[in-house]
Parts: structure tokens; sequence; C-alpha cells
């Protein structure tokens, strides 16, 4: 084993996601941007910022004050799965020229084939340190064991690619019928026997607390030991005819519970990074979309708020 790979396996296991992009940067030949590595790395969501190319996104990103960017690397995103020897290195250099980095990125995998091997042992090169999964489903009528037992075992695969490539996990809670993982017990149980330094969880409180309202934190108690990333959002609640309504809004201006989160959060030690998510309507932003139907001034100004809040928050709670 190289010197390199084994600095990259230890600073995983220590958690330090600025310590290991700086060893696997230097690994890949790749410059670096150094980071604090007492505080969390906030970054956007590339998935709205979709309507421009990479330096244009990775300008934005800066200008609005953020410390990196979650790559959107599936199909439809920034970077495509079949291009991404070619164009992830072309994104990641755009970022590091604007003077942010890449600490994580967003994928749509959740079976270990020949393409899997391929983004994520690019990501991995280039000092990418965490990556979101794909999901699993439950299958209308089907058994609900044949999918706990499917992503028990895609999971375990998963750990097992992760460690020999040094690059980590996670997969999101994400409400809603069907989805493997809303409820975070059935995520929990197929983690359960997976080492956590290379295979977690990227915890989402809008969609746990939309599943869990007044259960929530005793969910994310359990699953915290596997907790590498946040998604961040926000929503709010409503009725209408006897069934529960849910809409994105601005962060700070719903119900999901953050001060209580945070501060969860801290007595956990976590440390990042983060991903922000603007899901609320934002002219097509909010959907990926290459064409805005607004002036790119609000979707710049929206981003830049909703920074200026969760910042505030993590400042509270001393974590940024």
């Amino acid at each position: 084993m190289k010197k390199s790979e084994i600095s990259r396996r230890e600073l995983l296991a220590a958690g330090s996601a600025a310590g290991l992009g700086m060893v696997m940067g230097k690994a890949a030949g790749q410059e670096t941007v150094p980071t604090k590595p007492d505080k969390v790395q906030v970054c956007v969501f590339s998935k709205h910022l979709q309507w421009l190319d990479y330096d244009g996104m990775a300008q934005k990103a800066a200008d609005a004050g953020f410390d990196g960017l979650d790559l959107t690397v599936r199909p439809g995103g920034h970077v495509e799965p079949e291009n991404v020897e070619r164009d992830l290195p072309r994104a990641v250099r755009a970022v590091q020229r604007a003077g942010l980095s890449v600490p994580m990125m967003t994928t749509s995998v959740n079976s270990v084939s020949s393409e899997t091997r391929k983004v994520l042992g690019t990501a991995a090169e280039l000092g990418i340190g965490y990556y979101r999964m794909g999901y699993f489903r439950y299958r209308n009528g089907g058994d609900l064991e044949d999918t706990l037992d499917l992503a028990s075992r895609e999971l375990e695969r998963f750990a097992q690619l992760n460690e020999s490539l040094g690059i980590r996990g996670g997969y999101q809670n994400h409400a809603g019928e069907g989805y493997f993982g809303a409820s975070i017990w059935d995520l929990w149980y197929a983690l359960r026997n997976v080492d956590p330094n290379w295979v977690g969880s990227q915890f989402d409180l809008r969609h746990a607390s939309v599943e869990g309202a007044l259960n929530w934190s005793v969910d994310f108690r359990r699953i915290a030991p596997w907790v590498h990333t946040l998604a961040i959002k926000d929503y709010k609640v409503a009725s209408e005819n006897d069934e529960l309504l849910v809409s994105n809004c601005p962060l700070g201006q719903g119900v999901a519970p953050f001060r209580k989160f945070l501060s969860m959060l801290r007595g956990v030690k976590f440390m990042g990074p983060v991903s922000l998510h603007l899901e609320y309507p934002l002219g097509g932003a909010d959907q990926g979309k290459r064409e805005l139907e607004i002036p790119e001034s609000e979707v710049i100004a929206a981003m830049k708020a909703d920074l200026t809040t969760l910042r505030s928050w993590l400042q509270r709670v001393g974590l940024a």
C-alpha cells in the first residue's frame, strides 16, 4: 500500500474532512484549498446552479460566501457519470480557481458496478472525501425484507469499495412513500454492521422531522454514529381536506427544529461538511433546470439569505 493511501484512510477514520482533501489532492497532483479543521464547511448544492458552466457556478458560489460546493455527479447533473474522468477534474479545478473546495458530491450510485468504481475512484483521486448515494425503494406489493436485505448487502459492498478508495459514502433519509431510509430505523438496520468510517448517513432534518415529527431526535440519536454529512433545508406544513401538505421554504421560515438539532450536533461533535439546499420555488433553480425563469440576481439573493441564516445558527452553537 502506498504511503498516501495510508494517510488517506487514517484521516478519514479521524473524521477530518480538511485533512482528507489536502492529502488526497496532493496524492492526485492537484492544488487544494486549505480549510479550517475546527469549523463546519458549508457547501451549496450545485443542483441550484446548473444554469451555469463550471467557472460560472464556482464564481457565483464564491461571491455568495460559501466554503465549497456539493457537486451533482449524476445523470442530468453538472457532471454526467459516463464523462466523469474528463469532466469532474474540470469542475474541481474551476471551483479551486474560485478559492473554494469540493469536499462532497451527490451521485445516483446504489450498486457496485464498473461505472460506480469509475465515478468514486475519480472523485477520490481529486480529493473529494464524501458522496451521497442513490436511493433504494420498496416495491408496491413486494416483500419489505427483500429491500432490507438488498440494502444491507449493497451497503456492505460499498463499505469495502470505499475503504479501498479512501472515500466515504452517505445515504440520505428522504421522506415519502416507498423510500428506504425514510423512517431511519430501516437505514440503521442496514447500517448496523457496516463500518461507519466508510458508509453512513447524510442526515436531512427536513425529511426526518416530516416522517417523525415528534420523535426525530430519537431517530437522530440512533443513526448519529454513522452521520458524516448533512443536507440542510426547511419546510412548512398545512392541511387540506384531511390531507397533510408539506412545502419547502427559505431557511428559518418553516418548522424544521434546527435549534434543538444543532445543539444535538454539537453534542455528538459533528464537523461537517453540510450541503445547503434551496428546494422552494426559485425560478427553476430549485429543480436544477438549465434555464432560469427569474433574474439570476433573485437566485443569488436567496442563496445569500439562506447562507446568512445558516451561519448565524452554526455560530450560535460554536460550529462556524
